[in-house]
């Protein structure tokens, strides 16, 4: 504003100057009036010219346009696009599992363990530790679902081993040996299967397949201390085992356990009742109910279920009954709904548990066998007190005689008597 001023006021002062010449003047009378007419001319060029003058003066901002300096972040981006050729020319390669890699034999990218069971997966007892645990180590290692095949019978096993082998598993375990009569040959058919037995005492070995196995001699000597010390320290005199078959096994069991009882004292009583179908049959509750019964009415004192399927039936009976009970086989059944006085430790799923950190080490390869005794692995096999703490002493001390090796030649005998029949 204060520039358009100045031009108004200079072209003001021009005027009255021209009129002051023309009166000065008359000889220019004319040239004045033409003056006079064309004086208000530089007044309106004036502002004309200020006007025109103005924006070429009020474009500071346009000069100082500063994102058009400003363009670092363009070469940030190039700087950026030049390093990515390099992350690409690196691609980061796909991680592969080692325990995939090592057992996937059917290539899906998952391992499976495939469980193939004598009796229900839910025994509560010898049958339920090997599932139990196959699903606590797929859990724990991020393996597929278990496949489980249980209550399979001795003249199914090989038919159902191939089944099984058929499905979506990468390792077998097989639960007892009574499942294991074709088990070279089928292990050896199908050879990228990684295949374990629990099979207890004495069975063949193979190249296809590892195991584990067990001194049933050992581990029932400490079972029947127990037994003893249980019934002396309650007043009774007589135990009575309800088994399958009478097959070599439960001989060595019943032999072993008479001699631990008669080591506490030499008038306790040992019967034994076989109740299952010829072979494997530890699942027949109306049977060993009925041997149950008849146990009870000849005065046993304690029981000794060596069942599966018809274990926990029967031992509740003799919970029922007021008698000593033990299972056989778990380690948890001291913690388990039925009050057991105490446990005969031979447990598969403990088996396995331990085996399985040398087998993914690759230390216990197809061929491998591992025995468990009661002199080797006491936190193992071998009885277990469930609330007598009083009587802890005297089991210790059995365990002790038996890694002493006090009583090999006694079980070198009791092993021969048993399996005589072969």
């Amino acid at each position: 504003m204060k520039r358009h001023t100045i031009f108004w006021i200079a072209a003001v002062t021009a005027v009255f100057g021209l009129l002051a010449a023309s009166c000065g003047d008359d000889d220019a009378a004319d040239d004045t009036s033409a003056v006079t007419e064309t004086a208000p001319a530089p007044a309106d060029e004036a502002p004309t010219a200020a006007d025109e003058e103005e924006p070429m003066a009020e474009e500071e901002p346009m000069a100082e346009e500063e994102p058009m300096a400003e363009e670092e972040p363009m070469a940030e981006e190039e700087a950026m696009a030049d390093e990515e050729p390099m992350v690409e020319e690196e691609p980061m390669e796909e991680q592969v599992d080692p325990l995939v890699e090592l057992f996937d034999a059917n290539g899906d990218g998952v391992v499976r363990i495939g469980i193939a069971a004598q009796g229900p997966r839910d025994d509560g007892g010898y049958y339920q530790g090997l599932v139990d645990q196959a699903e606590e180590l797929s859990a724990a290692n991020g393996f597929g679902e278990v496949i489980v095949v249980d209550e399979i019978t001795f003249e199914e096993a090989a038919v159902e081993l191939e089944n099984l082998a058929n499905q979506p598993v990468d390792i077998i375990m097989v639960g007892a040996s009574g499942l294991a009569g074709n088990l070279p040959e089928v292990a050896e058919k199908y050879p990228d299967i990684y295949w374990y037995c629990n099979c207890g005492a004495g069975f063949t070995e193979s190249e296809f397949y590892s195991q584990t196995q067990d001194e049933g001699s050992g581990i029932h000597y400490t079972a029947g201390v127990a037994f003893g010390e249980l019934l002396k320290a309650r007043g009774g005199d007589s135990l009575a085992i309800i088994g399958c078959c009478d097959l070599g096994f439960e001989k060595e069991m019943v032999l072993a356990i008479k001699l631990g009882m008669a080591a506490v004292d030499e008038s306790f009583t040992v019967t034994y009742t076989p109740t299952g179908d010829f072979p494997f049959d530890f699942d027949n509750v109306a049977n060993a109910t009925a041997a149950f019964d008849a146990a009870v009415a000849e005065g046993a004192d304690a029981i000794y279920p060596f069942l599966g399927g018809a274990l926990e039936p029967v031992a509740q009976l003799a919970v029922d009954a007021g008698l000593i009970v033990s299972n056989p086989g778990s380690p948890r059944a001291c913690d388990s709904e039925i009050p057991y006085d105490m446990t005969v430790r031979f447990d598969a799923g403990d088996y396995v548990r331990i085996v399985f950190t040398d087998i993914v080490a690759g230390s216990f390869p197809e061929g491998s066998v591992r025995v468990f005794t009661a002199a080797t692995d006491p936190d193992v096999v071998g009885a277990a007190l469930c609330d007598s703490p009083e009587l802890q002493g005297a089991l210790d001390a059995a365990f002790a005689t038996v890694a002493s090796g006090e009583l090999d030649a006694a079980i070198g005998q009791i092993k021969a008597e048993a399996y005589a029949g072969g």
